[in-house]
């Protein structure tokens, strides 16, 4: 696997990061412990997670598996805040977190959301304190429209001694291209990185949704359904069979065309690779293995560019 310096900072992460929002729904331990092998044998070392997932589950699953399946130093954790991004909130949040994962630092923590009850500049000054603290080594945002990401962004630059931001997370794929519009280019503005969840689309873009549901996917959970319904579209359809025309021709599959194209996008720093098993994760991480020829690269932006029609 290749690296990548994220932002203007001394970070070099893995450019594939591996997510860790099914660990605890969908993903047991057991194959949990699956995935992180597979994702640390294949040279991955950023893996994202959160306190809001199955409500401090995933930070759970992934503390057990530190030392015991994969050295700490080894890793890179990113983690987010909870969801309200007061001094005393983002505190609690970032100690319970240590506490779960069991772990003294977290290598990059990210500001989750925007909260106009708060001053930004009180969420901004309690990541510096987690930064000197030793606690925290690098911080992000995530979950910020462009003007918000922004207006972080130069506050932490507009002051001397600030810790500058790494990165900003948002959801991005050839299904999703709206961060294309602000978010991409203030990040890269203002020299952040950008992590782009739901790198698939939410996993229609490996195109096992083109003729059924199978009963092991997410658009068969209750719990998830709503999740990815909203992508399954005409224009949807249309995306897919590109994919599909590219990875018969590469001799690969659509996922990993999929994954080439936004890791390539310029200021992608990585995307997050949520996958529910060991298998699914190594499928994505073929795609390591591909480089998109120019007239495929163009053929993907062109059907995938236009704004949804009325369906």
């Amino acid at each position: 696997m290749r690296y990548r310096q994220l932002g203007n900072t001394g970070l070099r992460v893995s450019r594939l990061a591996l997510g860790t929002m099914n660990w605890g729904h969908g993903t047991d331990s057991t194959e949990a412990a699956a995935q992180l092998a597979t994702f640390h044998q294949a040279g991955g070392t950023l893996v994202d997670t959160s306190p809001e997932y199955q409500h401090g589950r995933s930070e759970r699953m992934l503390g057990e598996l530190l030392d015991n399946d994969v050295a700490r130093e080894q890793l890179l954790i990113a983690t987010t805040t909870g969801p309200h991004p007061s001094r005393a909130a983002l505190l609690d949040s970032l100690h319970g977190s240590l506490r779960r994962m069991g772990t003294d630092h977290i290598d990059l923590w990210q500001l989750h959301g925007w909260d106009p009850t708060v001053p930004v500049e009180e969420a901004l000054d309690t990541l510096d304190t987690a930064v000197t603290s030793g606690k925290v080594r690098y911080i992000g945002v995530s979950n910020h429209s462009g003007w918000q990401m922004a207006t972080a962004a130069a506050l932490q630059g507009a002051v001397p001694g600030r810790i500058p931001l790494a990165c900003a997370q948002t959801e991005y794929s050839l299904l999703q291209r709206h961060p294309e519009a602000e978010v991409l280019p203030a990040a890269r503005h203002h020299n952040l990185s950008l992590l782009a969840w739901a790198p698939l689309g939410r996993g229609v873009l490996t195109g096992k949704y083109r003729n059924d549901t199978p009963a092991d996917s997410r658009a068969s959970d209750p719990e998830l359904a709503d999740y990815l319904d909203h992508h399954r579209t005409n224009r949807a359809g249309r995306i897919v069979h590109a994919l599909t025309t590219a990875a018969d021709g590469l001799g690969t599959s659509p996922a990993a065309v999929a994954l080439a194209w936004i890791r390539d996008r310029p200021g992608v720093g990585a995307p997050v690779l949520g996958a529910r098993t060991a298998e699914q994760l190594k499928s994505c991480l073929e795609c390591e293995e591909v480089t998109l020829p120019p007239a495929i690269q163009a053929a993907l932006d062109d059907v995938s560019a236009s704004s949804p029609p009325a369906e």
